[in-house]
């Protein structure tokens, strides 16, 4: 999906992966969390007026990878302790503890994709769905 590059692209992108989840049968909990620190990064540090922000998300066997792509390769995020006062710079700090793993990868330049990856419980059988054992 491609988004714009303000804060409410970044809502917008965190409302679309939760529907996108929900659509998919996964947990979205810890996802939304992971996506909104990604998209409200991209749309604060990695804007480039006029340029939207990419987020995408897929499933590859048990784990959900959450990427988001700006167009601000020069800028690379960096985990840091904010001081006790300061009233941002946590959301990484966030990320760190959401995720099971994250990181950057390089695209062709300008841009940059942040990515995630969060492991997926397999889903309880349904017992009303056709096949269940005791029908």
């Amino acid at each position: 999906m491609l988004l714009s590059s303000t804060p409410r692209g970044a809502r917008l992108a965190r409302l679309l992966a939760v529907n996108a989840l929900r659509n998919w049968g996964l947990p979205h909990e810890r996802a939304s969390h992971v996506v909104a620190e990604l998209a409200a990064n991209a749309a604060t540090h990695g804007r480039v007026p006029g340029r939207s922000f990419r987020l995408t998300l897929y499933v590859v066997g048990g784990t959900l990878r959450i990427e988001v792509t700006d167009p601000r390769g020069d800028r690379r995020p960096v985990l840091r302790e904010p001081g006790a006062g300061a009233e941002s710079g946590r959301g990484l700090l966030l990320v760190e503890a959401l995720a099971d793993r994250w990181g950057t990868s390089e695209g062709r330049f300008p841009r940059k994709t942040v990515w995630a990856e969060i492991g997926l419980m397999p889903p309880e059988p349904d017992p009303t769905r056709s096949g269940a054992v005791g029908d």
